[in-house]
Protein backbone atom coordinates (compact mmCIF):
# COMPACT_ATOMS: atom_id res chain seq x y z
CA UNK A 1 0.00 0.00 0.00
CA UNK A 2 1.21 3.47 -0.89
CA UNK A 3 1.02 5.92 1.99
CA UNK A 4 -0.38 9.33 1.00
CA UNK A 5 -0.42 12.33 3.34
CA UNK A 6 -3.36 14.67 2.58
CA UNK A 7 -2.99 18.19 3.99
CA UNK A 8 -5.96 20.55 3.65
CA UNK A 9 -7.87 22.65 6.21
CA UNK A 10 -11.17 21.81 4.47
CA UNK A 11 -12.53 18.71 6.25
CA UNK A 12 -15.02 17.94 3.48
CA UNK A 13 -12.21 17.86 0.90
CA UNK A 14 -9.92 15.63 2.95
CA UNK A 15 -12.77 13.24 3.81
CA UNK A 16 -13.62 12.87 0.13
CA UNK A 17 -9.99 12.22 -0.85
CA UNK A 18 -9.59 9.73 1.99
CA UNK A 19 -12.64 7.66 1.05
CA UNK A 20 -11.88 7.79 -2.67
CA UNK A 21 -8.25 6.69 -2.25
CA UNK A 22 -9.14 3.93 0.20
CA UNK A 23 -11.62 2.52 -2.32
CA UNK A 24 -8.85 2.11 -4.91
CA UNK A 25 -7.22 -0.54 -2.74
CA UNK A 26 -3.72 0.75 -3.54
CA UNK A 27 -3.45 3.83 -1.33
CA UNK A 28 -3.36 4.27 2.43
CA UNK A 29 -4.36 7.90 3.08
CA UNK A 30 -3.59 9.90 6.22
CA UNK A 31 -5.45 13.18 6.72
CA UNK A 32 -4.22 16.37 8.41
CA UNK A 33 -6.51 19.41 8.67
CA UNK A 34 -4.21 21.45 10.93
CA UNK A 35 -1.11 22.29 8.90
CA UNK A 36 0.86 23.06 12.09
CA UNK A 37 1.12 19.31 12.69
CA UNK A 38 2.85 18.59 9.39
CA UNK A 39 6.48 19.47 10.36
CA UNK A 40 6.32 16.96 13.20
CA UNK A 41 4.79 14.24 11.02
CA UNK A 42 7.46 14.69 8.36
CA UNK A 43 10.09 14.05 11.01
CA UNK A 44 8.40 10.90 12.34
CA UNK A 45 6.96 9.10 9.29
CA UNK A 46 7.69 8.38 5.65
CA UNK A 47 5.16 8.85 2.87
CA UNK A 48 5.06 7.80 -0.76
CA UNK A 49 3.28 10.98 -1.84
CA UNK A 50 1.88 14.19 -0.34
CA UNK A 51 -1.29 16.01 -1.44
CA UNK A 52 -0.83 19.58 -0.25
CA UNK A 53 -3.29 22.48 -0.35
CA UNK A 54 -1.63 25.83 -0.95
CA UNK A 55 -4.19 28.09 0.75
CA UNK A 56 -4.22 27.31 4.48
CA UNK A 57 -4.10 29.44 7.64
CA UNK A 58 -1.19 29.41 10.10
CA UNK A 59 1.30 27.27 8.10
CA UNK A 60 0.77 27.68 4.35
CA UNK A 61 1.31 25.05 1.70
CA UNK A 62 4.28 27.03 0.39
CA UNK A 63 5.86 27.00 3.87
CA UNK A 64 5.47 23.22 4.06
CA UNK A 65 6.91 22.79 0.57
CA UNK A 66 9.95 24.87 1.54
CA UNK A 67 10.35 22.71 4.64
CA UNK A 68 10.25 19.53 2.55
CA UNK A 69 12.98 20.96 0.34
CA UNK A 70 15.13 22.18 3.27
CA UNK A 71 15.03 18.75 4.92
CA UNK A 72 15.96 17.00 1.67
CA UNK A 73 12.79 14.88 1.69
CA UNK A 74 12.38 13.26 -1.73
CA UNK A 75 8.68 12.42 -1.37
CA UNK A 76 6.80 13.76 -4.43
CA UNK A 77 4.47 16.63 -3.50
CA UNK A 78 1.31 17.34 -5.51
CA UNK A 79 -0.07 20.78 -4.73
CA UNK A 80 -3.76 21.75 -4.80
CA UNK A 81 -4.70 25.23 -5.98
CA UNK A 82 -7.66 27.26 -7.14
CA UNK A 83 -8.27 27.64 -10.88
CA UNK A 84 -6.92 31.20 -10.85
CA UNK A 85 -3.71 30.33 -8.97
CA UNK A 86 -1.59 28.98 -11.83
CA UNK A 87 1.26 31.36 -10.97
CA UNK A 88 1.26 30.05 -7.41
CA UNK A 89 1.39 26.49 -8.73
CA UNK A 90 4.34 27.37 -10.96
CA UNK A 91 6.18 28.84 -7.95
CA UNK A 92 5.47 25.62 -6.08
CA UNK A 93 6.88 23.52 -8.92
CA UNK A 94 9.97 25.71 -8.97
CA UNK A 95 10.43 24.75 -5.32
CA UNK A 96 10.27 21.08 -6.25
CA UNK A 97 6.58 20.12 -6.34
CA UNK A 98 5.99 17.21 -8.71
CA UNK A 99 2.73 18.50 -10.20
CA UNK A 100 -0.35 20.54 -9.38
CA UNK A 101 -4.10 19.97 -9.51
CA UNK A 102 -6.77 22.66 -9.58
CA UNK A 103 -9.91 22.37 -7.47
CA UNK A 104 -12.36 20.79 -7.92
CA UNK A 105 -10.11 17.79 -8.62
CA UNK A 106 -11.15 15.22 -11.21
CA UNK A 107 -10.96 11.66 -9.78
CA UNK A 108 -9.23 10.13 -12.80
CA UNK A 109 -6.75 12.99 -13.00
CA UNK A 110 -5.95 12.60 -9.30
CA UNK A 111 -5.17 8.91 -9.77
CA UNK A 112 -3.11 9.59 -12.89
CA UNK A 113 -0.97 12.24 -11.19
CA UNK A 114 -0.53 10.14 -8.05
CA UNK A 115 0.52 7.10 -10.09
CA UNK A 116 2.91 9.25 -12.14
CA UNK A 117 4.45 10.62 -8.96
CA UNK A 118 4.99 7.10 -7.60
CA UNK A 119 6.49 5.99 -10.90
CA UNK A 120 8.79 9.01 -10.89
CA UNK A 121 9.96 8.34 -7.33
CA UNK A 122 10.63 4.69 -8.09
CA UNK A 123 12.57 5.73 -11.19
CA UNK A 124 14.50 8.37 -9.24
CA UNK A 125 15.42 5.80 -6.57
CA UNK A 126 16.54 3.34 -9.25
CA UNK A 127 18.80 5.95 -10.86
CA UNK A 128 20.20 7.02 -7.49
CA UNK A 129 21.04 3.39 -6.70
CA UNK A 130 23.10 2.94 -9.86
CA UNK A 131 26.64 1.87 -8.87
CA UNK A 132 29.38 4.47 -9.14
CA UNK A 133 31.31 2.32 -11.61
CA UNK A 134 29.29 1.37 -14.66
CA UNK A 135 30.18 -0.06 -18.04
CA UNK A 136 28.49 0.26 -21.38
CA UNK A 137 28.17 -3.53 -21.51
CA UNK A 138 25.90 -3.40 -18.44
CA UNK A 139 23.15 -1.78 -20.53
CA UNK A 140 20.20 -4.10 -21.04
CA UNK A 141 19.70 -2.69 -24.56
CA UNK A 142 23.31 -1.94 -25.50
CA UNK A 143 22.73 -2.23 -29.25
CA UNK A 144 19.97 0.38 -29.06
CA UNK A 145 22.57 2.95 -27.95
CA UNK A 146 25.03 2.11 -30.76
CA UNK A 147 25.24 5.76 -31.81
CA UNK A 148 26.93 6.54 -28.49
CA UNK A 149 30.26 4.65 -28.37
CA UNK A 150 32.00 5.92 -25.25
CA UNK A 151 34.39 5.16 -22.43
CA UNK A 152 33.60 8.38 -20.61
CA UNK A 153 32.11 7.73 -17.11
CA UNK A 154 29.67 10.66 -17.31
CA UNK A 155 28.41 9.50 -20.72
CA UNK A 156 28.03 5.89 -19.56
CA UNK A 157 26.04 7.03 -16.56
CA UNK A 158 23.90 9.20 -18.82
CA UNK A 159 23.12 6.17 -21.03
CA UNK A 160 22.12 4.11 -18.01
CA UNK A 161 19.91 6.97 -16.83
CA UNK A 162 18.30 7.15 -20.28
CA UNK A 163 17.67 3.41 -20.29
CA UNK A 164 16.00 3.53 -16.87
CA UNK A 165 13.84 6.48 -17.94
CA UNK A 166 12.88 4.65 -21.14
CA UNK A 167 10.94 2.07 -19.15
CA UNK A 168 8.57 4.69 -17.73
CA UNK A 169 5.73 6.60 -19.40
CA UNK A 170 6.88 10.00 -18.16
CA UNK A 171 7.98 12.90 -20.35
CA UNK A 172 11.69 13.39 -21.04
CA UNK A 173 13.62 16.61 -21.69
CA UNK A 174 17.01 16.31 -23.45
CA UNK A 175 19.30 19.29 -23.65
CA UNK A 176 22.76 19.94 -24.95
CA UNK A 177 24.62 21.87 -27.60
CA UNK A 178 23.85 21.54 -31.29
CA UNK A 179 25.15 18.31 -32.77
CA UNK A 180 25.55 16.26 -29.57
CA UNK A 181 22.96 13.68 -30.66
CA UNK A 182 19.70 14.66 -28.96
CA UNK A 183 17.51 13.04 -31.61
CA UNK A 184 19.65 9.89 -31.59
CA UNK A 185 19.16 9.63 -27.83
CA UNK A 186 15.42 10.23 -28.18
CA UNK A 187 15.21 7.39 -30.72
CA UNK A 188 17.21 5.11 -28.42
CA UNK A 189 14.86 5.87 -25.52
CA UNK A 190 11.88 5.05 -27.74
CA UNK A 191 13.45 1.82 -29.01
CA UNK A 192 14.16 0.59 -25.47
CA UNK A 193 10.70 1.57 -24.17
CA UNK A 194 7.41 -0.38 -24.02
CA UNK A 195 6.31 1.78 -26.99
CA UNK A 196 9.12 0.54 -29.27
CA UNK A 197 6.73 -1.18 -31.72
CA UNK A 198 4.70 2.01 -32.22
CA UNK A 199 5.57 5.14 -34.18
CA UNK A 200 8.41 7.55 -33.43
CA UNK A 201 7.51 10.93 -34.92
CA UNK A 202 9.90 13.87 -35.09
CA UNK A 203 8.64 17.45 -35.20
CA UNK A 204 10.87 20.52 -35.39
CA UNK A 205 9.01 23.80 -34.78
CA UNK A 206 12.18 25.79 -35.51
CA UNK A 207 12.09 24.69 -39.15
CA UNK A 208 8.43 25.61 -39.67
CA UNK A 209 6.42 28.79 -39.95
CA UNK A 210 5.04 29.34 -36.39
CA UNK A 211 1.53 29.94 -37.72
CA UNK A 212 1.65 26.71 -39.72
CA UNK A 213 3.17 24.51 -37.04
CA UNK A 214 -0.02 24.40 -34.94
CA UNK A 215 -1.83 22.71 -37.84
CA UNK A 216 1.04 20.26 -38.30
CA UNK A 217 1.08 19.38 -34.61
CA UNK A 218 -2.64 19.18 -33.86
CA UNK A 219 -4.06 18.59 -37.34
CA UNK A 220 -6.68 20.78 -38.95
CA UNK A 221 -10.20 20.87 -40.36
CA UNK A 222 -10.46 22.52 -43.76
CA UNK A 223 -13.27 23.38 -46.16
CA UNK A 224 -12.71 22.92 -49.90
CA UNK A 225 -15.48 23.74 -52.35
CA UNK A 226 -18.16 23.28 -49.71
CA UNK A 227 -16.66 19.97 -48.50
CA UNK A 228 -15.07 19.51 -45.11
CA UNK A 229 -11.72 17.78 -44.96
CA UNK A 230 -9.86 16.68 -41.82
CA UNK A 231 -6.07 16.37 -41.74
CA UNK A 232 -4.39 14.51 -38.86
CA UNK A 233 -1.37 16.04 -37.15
CA UNK A 234 1.77 14.74 -35.48
CA UNK A 235 -0.20 13.88 -32.33
CA UNK A 236 -2.33 11.38 -34.23
CA UNK A 237 0.60 10.00 -36.22
CA UNK A 238 2.42 9.30 -32.96
CA UNK A 239 -0.60 7.66 -31.29
CA UNK A 240 0.57 4.90 -28.94
CA UNK A 241 4.18 5.86 -29.60
CA UNK A 242 6.56 8.75 -29.04
CA UNK A 243 6.48 12.34 -30.28
CA UNK A 244 9.91 14.01 -30.32
CA UNK A 245 9.69 17.81 -30.30
CA UNK A 246 13.11 19.20 -31.18
CA UNK A 247 14.01 22.84 -30.43
CA UNK A 248 10.95 23.04 -28.19
CA UNK A 249 12.07 26.50 -27.07
CA UNK A 250 11.03 27.87 -30.49
CA UNK A 251 7.34 27.18 -29.80
CA UNK A 252 5.25 30.33 -29.54
CA UNK A 253 3.75 31.07 -26.12
CA UNK A 254 0.18 30.24 -27.26
CA UNK A 255 1.42 26.86 -28.53
CA UNK A 256 3.22 26.26 -25.23
CA UNK A 257 -0.08 26.74 -23.41
CA UNK A 258 -1.82 24.27 -25.73
CA UNK A 259 0.98 21.72 -25.36
CA UNK A 260 0.77 21.98 -21.57
CA UNK A 261 -2.94 21.17 -21.78
CA UNK A 262 -2.23 18.08 -23.90
CA UNK A 263 0.32 16.83 -21.37
CA UNK A 264 -2.02 17.51 -18.45
CA UNK A 265 -5.31 16.22 -19.89
CA UNK A 266 -4.31 14.07 -22.92
CA UNK A 267 -6.89 16.12 -24.83
CA UNK A 268 -6.55 18.45 -27.80
CA UNK A 269 -8.48 19.80 -30.76
CA UNK A 270 -7.53 20.28 -34.38
CA UNK A 271 -7.17 23.72 -35.89
CA UNK A 272 -10.59 25.15 -36.84
CA UNK A 273 -12.38 22.33 -35.06
CA UNK A 274 -14.27 22.30 -31.77
CA UNK A 275 -14.20 18.53 -31.37
CA UNK A 276 -12.12 17.39 -28.39
CA UNK A 277 -9.84 14.45 -29.19
CA UNK A 278 -7.94 12.07 -26.94
CA UNK A 279 -4.27 11.18 -27.41
CA UNK A 280 -1.91 8.57 -26.00
CA UNK A 281 1.54 9.92 -26.75
CA UNK A 282 4.79 10.01 -24.85
CA UNK A 283 6.59 13.34 -25.23
CA UNK A 284 10.34 13.65 -25.58
CA UNK A 285 11.46 17.25 -26.04
CA UNK A 286 14.86 18.79 -26.68
CA UNK A 287 16.61 22.12 -26.70
CA UNK A 288 20.10 23.53 -27.09
CA UNK A 289 19.28 25.86 -24.19
CA UNK A 290 19.22 25.31 -20.46
CA UNK A 291 15.68 26.63 -20.13
CA UNK A 292 15.86 26.68 -16.33
CA UNK A 293 17.99 29.84 -16.54
CA UNK A 294 16.18 33.00 -15.50
CA UNK A 295 17.01 34.77 -18.78
CA UNK A 296 14.58 32.48 -20.61
CA UNK A 297 11.73 33.15 -18.21
CA UNK A 298 9.83 35.48 -20.57
CA UNK A 299 10.50 33.25 -23.54
CA UNK A 300 9.36 29.89 -22.21
CA UNK A 301 6.40 29.04 -19.96
CA UNK A 302 7.53 27.99 -16.49
CA UNK A 303 4.33 25.98 -16.20
CA UNK A 304 5.19 23.87 -19.25
CA UNK A 305 8.90 23.70 -18.45
CA UNK A 306 8.53 22.03 -15.06
CA UNK A 307 6.28 19.37 -16.60
CA UNK A 308 8.65 18.67 -19.47
CA UNK A 309 11.58 18.38 -17.08
CA UNK A 310 10.15 15.62 -14.89
CA UNK A 311 13.05 13.67 -16.36
CA UNK A 312 15.91 15.81 -17.64
CA UNK A 313 18.99 14.48 -19.45
CA UNK A 314 22.01 16.57 -20.45
CA UNK A 315 24.31 15.26 -23.18
CA UNK A 316 27.81 16.66 -22.60
CA UNK A 317 29.57 18.28 -25.57
CA UNK A 318 32.42 16.47 -27.28
CA UNK A 319 35.06 18.83 -25.89
CA UNK A 320 34.20 17.57 -22.37
CA UNK A 321 35.01 13.97 -23.40
CA UNK A 322 37.92 14.14 -25.88
CA UNK A 323 38.82 10.48 -25.29
CA UNK A 324 35.61 9.56 -27.13
CA UNK A 325 36.85 11.14 -30.37
CA UNK A 326 38.78 8.07 -31.64
CA UNK A 327 35.88 5.75 -30.73
CA UNK A 328 33.35 7.93 -32.53
CA UNK A 329 35.63 8.37 -35.55
CA UNK A 330 36.02 4.58 -35.89
CA UNK A 331 32.26 4.16 -35.47
CA UNK A 332 31.50 6.64 -38.26
CA UNK A 333 34.20 5.09 -40.44
CA UNK A 334 32.52 1.68 -40.16
CA UNK A 335 29.19 3.24 -41.10
CA UNK A 336 30.68 4.98 -44.16
CA UNK A 337 32.49 1.82 -45.21
CA UNK A 338 29.18 -0.04 -45.22
CA UNK A 339 27.45 2.79 -47.06
CA UNK A 340 30.07 3.46 -49.76
CA UNK A 341 31.72 0.05 -50.10
CA UNK A 342 35.15 1.70 -49.99
CA UNK A 343 37.86 -0.36 -48.30
CA UNK A 344 39.17 2.36 -45.97
CA UNK A 345 40.77 0.65 -42.99
CA UNK A 346 41.64 3.49 -40.63
CA UNK A 347 43.17 6.91 -39.96
CA UNK A 348 46.71 8.16 -40.16
CA UNK A 349 48.33 9.23 -36.91
CA UNK A 350 48.49 12.84 -38.13
CA UNK A 351 44.78 12.83 -38.98
CA UNK A 352 43.83 11.43 -35.58
CA UNK A 353 46.01 13.95 -33.76
CA UNK A 354 44.29 16.72 -35.69
CA UNK A 355 40.91 15.38 -34.59
CA UNK A 356 42.00 15.13 -30.95
CA UNK A 357 43.24 18.72 -30.94
CA UNK A 358 40.10 20.18 -32.45
CA UNK A 359 37.34 21.72 -30.32
CA UNK A 360 34.36 20.54 -32.42
CA UNK A 361 31.99 23.49 -31.92
CA UNK A 362 29.32 21.47 -33.76
CA UNK A 363 30.11 18.37 -31.71
CA UNK A 364 29.47 14.77 -32.82
CA UNK A 365 27.57 15.81 -35.95
CA UNK A 366 30.60 17.76 -37.15
CA UNK A 367 32.91 14.78 -36.54
CA UNK A 368 30.51 12.57 -38.49
CA UNK A 369 30.52 15.03 -41.42
CA UNK A 370 34.33 15.26 -41.41
CA UNK A 371 34.75 11.47 -41.46
CA UNK A 372 32.12 11.06 -44.20
CA UNK A 373 33.76 13.69 -46.39
CA UNK A 374 37.21 12.21 -45.83
CA UNK A 375 36.06 8.71 -46.86
CA UNK A 376 34.67 10.12 -50.11
CA UNK A 377 37.87 12.08 -50.87
CA UNK A 378 40.46 9.50 -49.80
CA UNK A 379 42.01 7.39 -52.58
CA UNK A 380 44.07 5.07 -50.36
CA UNK A 381 43.09 2.64 -47.60
CA UNK A 382 44.06 5.11 -44.85
CA UNK A 383 42.46 8.48 -44.24
CA UNK A 384 45.05 11.25 -44.16
CA UNK A 385 44.95 15.00 -43.66
CA UNK A 386 45.08 15.39 -47.45
CA UNK A 387 41.53 13.99 -47.66
CA UNK A 388 40.20 17.10 -45.92
CA UNK A 389 38.96 20.03 -47.98
CA UNK A 390 41.02 23.20 -47.63
CA UNK A 391 38.16 24.90 -45.78
CA UNK A 392 37.77 22.07 -43.22
CA UNK A 393 41.55 21.78 -42.77
CA UNK A 394 41.90 25.51 -42.11
CA UNK A 395 38.99 25.39 -39.68
CA UNK A 396 40.56 22.52 -37.73
CA UNK A 397 44.10 23.92 -37.49
CA UNK A 398 45.00 25.04 -33.95
CA UNK A 399 45.29 28.80 -33.53
CA UNK A 400 48.88 28.56 -32.30
CA UNK A 401 49.58 32.17 -33.22
CA UNK A 402 47.04 33.38 -30.70
CA UNK A 403 48.36 33.27 -27.17
CA UNK A 404 46.12 32.55 -24.21
CA UNK A 405 47.02 35.96 -22.86
CA UNK A 406 45.35 37.72 -25.80
CA UNK A 407 42.53 35.25 -26.34
CA UNK A 408 38.99 36.50 -25.64
CA UNK A 409 36.71 33.64 -24.54
CA UNK A 410 33.38 33.41 -26.35
CA UNK A 411 30.19 31.46 -25.79
CA UNK A 412 29.33 28.52 -28.06
CA UNK A 413 26.39 30.53 -29.42
CA UNK A 414 28.79 33.27 -30.50
CA UNK A 415 31.18 30.79 -32.12
CA UNK A 416 28.37 29.01 -33.96
CA UNK A 417 26.91 32.34 -35.10
CA UNK A 418 30.27 33.45 -36.52
CA UNK A 419 30.80 30.08 -38.22
CA UNK A 420 27.35 30.22 -39.82
CA UNK A 421 27.96 33.80 -40.99
CA UNK A 422 31.31 32.93 -42.62
CA UNK A 423 29.90 29.78 -44.21
CA UNK A 424 27.08 31.83 -45.71
CA UNK A 425 29.63 34.30 -47.06
CA UNK A 426 31.67 31.48 -48.67
CA UNK A 427 28.44 30.28 -50.30
CA UNK A 428 27.80 33.79 -51.72
CA UNK A 429 24.68 34.14 -49.61
CA UNK A 430 23.13 30.87 -50.83
CA UNK A 431 21.19 29.81 -47.72
CA UNK A 432 20.33 26.35 -49.09
CA UNK A 433 23.99 25.57 -49.84
CA UNK A 434 25.15 26.89 -46.47
CA UNK A 435 22.51 24.77 -44.72
CA UNK A 436 23.83 21.64 -46.45
CA UNK A 437 27.38 22.35 -45.32
CA UNK A 438 26.33 23.19 -41.76
CA UNK A 439 23.98 20.16 -41.57
CA UNK A 440 21.07 22.32 -40.39
CA UNK A 441 17.88 23.62 -41.99
CA UNK A 442 17.74 26.82 -44.11
CA UNK A 443 15.37 28.30 -41.50
CA UNK A 444 18.01 27.76 -38.80
CA UNK A 445 20.62 29.48 -40.98
CA UNK A 446 18.32 32.49 -41.37
CA UNK A 447 17.66 32.52 -37.63
CA UNK A 448 21.39 32.37 -36.80
CA UNK A 449 22.37 34.94 -39.44
CA UNK A 450 19.75 37.65 -40.06
CA UNK A 451 19.87 39.21 -43.52
CA UNK A 452 21.41 42.45 -42.22
CA UNK A 453 24.37 40.51 -40.71
CA UNK A 454 25.26 38.40 -43.75
CA UNK A 455 28.71 39.10 -45.21
CA UNK A 456 29.10 39.73 -48.94
CA UNK A 457 30.66 36.77 -50.80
Amino acid sequence: MNKVLIVDDDVAVTNYFMVFLMQTGTFEPEVVNDSRKVPGLLGEREYDAILLDMDMPTVSGMDILKLVRERGIDTPVIVLTGVSDVELAVRAMKLGAFDYLTKPVDDEKLLEVLNNSLEHRQLYDTIEELPSELSRQDLAHESVFEEFPTNDPSMIRMLHQAEKIAGSELSVFIWGERGVGKEDLARAIHRSSPRSNAAFITADPASQNPDRFAALLFGEARAWGGKKEESPGFLEEAAGGTLFLDEVDSLTLPLQVRLRRVIQTCEYYRERSARIRQTNVRFITASTLDLTQEKYRDRFSRDLLYHLMVNSIRIPPLRERPDDIPLLAEHFLRKEREKTGKDVKGFSEEFMELLKGYGFPDNVQELKTIVAGSVVNEETDTITVDSLSSYIRARMQPESAVSAEHYTPRTMDEIQHEHARKTLAICDGDVEKAAQILQITPEEVRRMVPADEAEPG
